[in-house]
């Protein structure tokens, strides 16, 4: 297969891009300092609240996948505008809901636009830039999400200490208007050239079942591991996946080719995203309540204290002095690495007492062990599969942020209540939700660097093999 040759504007689309997903990721955490206001001035009960978040973030999860294979067969471009307009509309009606049931809904079609976003931005900086570059705008790509992560409270804050709830919403659309403009302006147009026939059965089964998957997480720690919502949806999830999974290896023209597990590549990279973001998506969870019900800050000044971890992300992407450490390391040992640095913050956090210093620390190394490891596993994912399927590899990308993300939070708030209920203090059960993920990521590290390590050696050997003349 020939190289991606690099487009000649490709900093400039590039920007384009990290500014769509900006709405994205704003949108993703600047909902939750909105809760007190939509429960004030809406009459919003707990499981509105919880619906309005949890529609988002379903939808979004369950359609990562089939919008990444829409991308590659209809057009990455194409998906791309109508990611942004579905999200501008969406947020428009959420802006002017007058009661929860709309809002509710609005919500979840801005997830709907969510997920074109998602996966079309990634896949789109795979086409626009040579192999070469690619881990320095994976790379830059990466730090916007942490960029959202630190900005969206902060804008939240801002715009509801000046304005009513509907302009944490109404917000989004200059910033998706200049977007739209500049994607069609720029973005050139690509897809798979083969135009396999759409695998609907495939797409509606990996809806469901991720988006059932997701739900059971979600549910669980406040329903009840063992309640009927949770067992049910949880039979679902798994059923539905078994039915998936049987699906995709029989039909001629699969959304997602399951051989691609048989590359220890992949599922190096895969299995220590899984576990990178189940440790980083618990702990961040109990690193908010650590500052706030140990170390005694308000949530604004909460949100401001965390912001090192992603500023260090920023800077270190940003500048390019992630990925040439990567390129001087090699990918096994990047990831290994950087996994290393984040469990160690993660430990730091964990022994924290009543001070900042020891916590901001653990945050700094936090941020430099994301901004290595983060962009080198998707990189390794991505490079896997092949670019006409860049689509897909972006929607797998995205699917595994999110369940990692909601187990994460789902088992380390487990352990934290489990620790709370056999009488141990507050810090103390925080330190010991932060340990645990602290392992589960250090794993991760260790086993996505030893598949990755034999992965390449077996490639190295094969090329050699190729390369003697019979």
């Amino acid at each position: 297969m020939p190289p991606v040759p690099s487009h000649p504007q490709r900093w400039l689309i590039l920007g384009v891009i990290c500014l769509a997903q900006l709405t994205v990721l704003l949108d993703n955490t600047v909902l939750n300092v909105a809760i007190p206001s939509l429960t004030r001035e809406l009459g919003a009960s707990t499981s509105d609240i919880q619906w309005m978040i949890n529609a988002y973030s379903l939808v979004q999860s369950g359609l990562l996948l089939t919008a990444g294979s829409a991308a590659d067969r209809y057009g990455r471009k194409k998906m791309l505008i109508a990611g942004l307009a579905l999200f501008g509309v969406g947020s428009v009606v959420a802006g002017c809901a007058g009661t929860t049931g709309q809002l509710i809904a609005a919500r979840a079609g801005m997830g709907v636009g969510g997920a074109l976003l998602l996966t079309t931005t990634l896949a789109v900086v795979m086409q626009i830039f040579a192999p070469e570059e690619q881990p320095k705008a994976i790379g830059v790509w990466a730090a916007v999400n942490s960029l959202g992560f630190a900005t969206g409270p902060l804008i939240g804050g801002f715009l509801l200490n000046h304005f009513w709830w509907g302009s944490i919403f109404l917000v989004n659309l200059p910033v998706a208007a200049l977007a739209l403009v500049a994607v069609v302006a720029l973005v050139p147009e690509s897809k798979n050239p083969q135009g396999d026939r759409p695998d609907l059965p495939g797409a509606l089964l990996s809806t469901v079942g991720m988006a059932s998957l997701v739900f059971t997480v979600i549910s669980g720690p406040t329903h009840g591991w063992t309640s009927a919502r949770v067992l049910v949806s949880g039979a679902v999830a798994v059923g539905v996946l078994a039915l998936f999974a049987r699906w995709e290896s029989r039909v001629p023209y699969p959304m997602l080719d399951l051989a691609l597990f048989r590359d220890r590549r992949f599922t190096g990279a895969v299995a220590g995203a899984v576990l990178v973001t189940f440790g980083m998506g618990g702990a961040l969870f109990l690193l908010t309540q650590h500052l706030q019900l140990v170390l005694r800050y308000g949530p604004l000044e909460a949100g401001l204290r965390t912001a090192p971890l992603a500023l260090t992300v920023v800077a270190l992407n940003f500048t390019g002095l992630a990925a040439r450490a990567t390129a001087k390391l090699g990918g096994p040992v990047a990831i290994l690495t950087g996994m290393t640095a984040m469990a160690a913050g993660l430990v730091s956090i964990a022994v924290a007492s009543d001070g900042y210093a020891v916590t901001l620390l653990g945050l700094l190394l936090i941020g430099t062990g994301t901004a290595l490891a983060g962009p080198a596993m998707a990189h390794a994912i991505m490079s896997t599969i092949p670019p006409d399927r860049a689509g897909v590899g972006a929607g797998v990308n995205g699917m595994l942020a999110e369940f990692g993300n909601g187990l994460g939070v789902a088992v380390l708030g487990a352990v934290l209540s489990a620790r709370l209920a056999s009488g141990a203090e507050l810090s103390s059960a925080l330190g010991t939700g932060q340990a645990v993920g602290a392992v589960a990521v250090f794993a991760g590290g260790v086993l996505a660097a030893v598949l990755l390590r034999r992965a390449g050696r077996a490639q190295s050997a094969r090329e050699e093999t190729t390369a003697v003349p019979s």
